[in-house]
């Protein structure tokens, strides 16, 4: 099999360091721990998480219109300011209500980027002539993202070791979101991708292309095709962000029982330890990232791939849950980490797929409706993740939720594209 090769130019260089900035989120490998050292529940956790859902959900829509009509730099200059507003509140206010405040702001960053990043590396592609490579080019910069959170889970223990405190991750977290502001600046106008102008108030020229856009979006949901691939897509993704962060509790478990520097506090333990885990796990995740070009060409299809990675990855949350709840920690975490690994060799993949059968010029939208039914399943999965965590246990909660999941394949096997492929002239 021959090799393929990646035009690395200054955009190349430039998606990998979004991704590499973005992915500088010091509180992401402490963010349970953080609400537990606050005095939340799992439940109240479930619920913030939840909270933040419903948020994306309701904004999931109009943003993705506003970056498909005005502009999709502009949006994401929008997103990286919502986020920097977020992280100075959860540094700086605590309490359930100005968490959830906070959340809000969250999501919208959440909402003005999600799928608008993805869509501009998709047309910067198109106009370059490279479509084929689709799947390798993102993998490739999803592989910065990831060492951009190998570098944070240890920048991040360093910090917590050091104050003694998880709550100094979100006002680190605001710099890299910074430099990510004057990025953004230096992206080229045409990965705006096709924009439609009207006249009239502004009040019209944003009725006027929500209806442009919108019949577009709207045909989505007519191909059957298109929707199974959404919510497979979301359905994974869902589950897996409802999840993941639950590595962090197994991980304090796991800290405290090993025989190693006792004369340090319980929070100093648990962040080095944490911290070693989540780089090692995210550095890891680079890898598989980009190489999933490679490994999808190895499997019969792309449709294939991800039906297959569906059915492992809840595989593997199944025994992560087992493994917590019978006390074996070790099997949970390298569960867990297959989780991670196979959900960021997925994720290209299913990118790769849903290209397959989205029109080009709805791509920021269509990406947008993946992520909203995506926080739709995360924001019912949230809370009840986080009540059964508090009444049956960690282990039980986990397991229940990915014999569930795994249940779903059964509804959300994706077709092969062949022959529903979107015409050409409306790509």
């Amino acid at each position: 099999m021959s090799r393929v090769r990646i035009p690395k130019d200054r955009m190349y260089y430039k998606f990998r360091l979004y991704g590499f900035l973005k992915n500088l989120r010091f509180f992401d490998p402490f963010v349970v721990l953080f609400f537990r050292e606050m005095g939340l529940s799992f439940l109240e956790i479930g619920a913030l998480f939840s909270i933040r859902e419903v948020a994306t959900n309701l904004l999931e829509v109009p943003t993705g219109v506003v970056a498909d009509a005005f502009g999709r730099r502009k949006a994401m200059l929008a997103s990286f300011s919502s986020y920097i507003l977020s992280f100075l509140i959860f540094y700086t206010a605590p309490g359930f209500w100005t968490y959830a405040l906070a959340m809000v702001l969250f999501a919208f960053g959440e909402t003005f980027r999600s799928g608008t990043h993805k869509a501009m590396i998709l047309e910067y592609l198109r106009l370059k002539g490279i479509e084929h490579l689709k799947v390798h080019y993102y993998g490739h910069t999803r592989a910065g993202s990831q060492l951009g959170s190998a570098l944070a889970a240890l920048i991040a223990a360093g910090l917590v070791f050091y104050s003694g405190s998880y709550r100094i991750v979100f006002i680190a977290s605001v710099v890299p979101y910074v430099l990510g502001l004057f990025l953004f600046l230096t992206y080229p106008k045409e990965l705006d991708g096709e924009i439609v102008r009207v006249t009239g108030a502004w009040r019209e020229k944003f009725a006027e292309r929500v209806r442009i856009t919108g019949r577009g979006f709207l045909s989505m949901f007519r191909d059957a095709h298109t929707l199974k691939g959404l919510l497979h897509s979301a359905a994974f993704d869902g589950v897996f962000k409802a999840t993941k962060d639950y590595l962090q509790p197994i991980l304090k478990s796991q800290a405290l029982a090993l025989p190693l520097l006792l004369s340090l506090s319980a929070d100093k333990r648990t962040g080095i330890v944490v911290g070693i885990i989540y780089f090692f796990l995210h550095l890891g995740t680079s890898f598989a990232s980009q190489n999933a070009g490679r490994i999808q060409e190895r499997m019969r299809s792309l449709p294939a791939a991800v039906n297959i990675t569906y059915l492992l990855g809840m595989g593997l949350l199944l025994l992560a849950g087992l493994g917590t709840r019978f006390g074996v920690y070790g099997l949970a975490i390298a569960c867990f980490v297959g989780l991670y690994l196979l959900q960021n060799l997925r994720r290209p993949m299913m990118v790769g797929y849903l290209s397959d059968v989205i029109p080009r010029r709805m791509m920021a939208s269509g990406l947008s409706v993946e992520s909203q039914l995506k926080t739709l399943i995360q924001a019912g999965l949230a809370p009840l993740v986080g009540y059964l965590a508090d009444t049956v246990g960690v282990g039980f909660a986990l397991a229940i939720v990915a014999a569930g999941a795994k249940l779903s394949w059964i509804f959300l096997r994706v077709p092969s594209p062949k022959g529903v492929k979107v015409p050409e002239a409306e790509r």
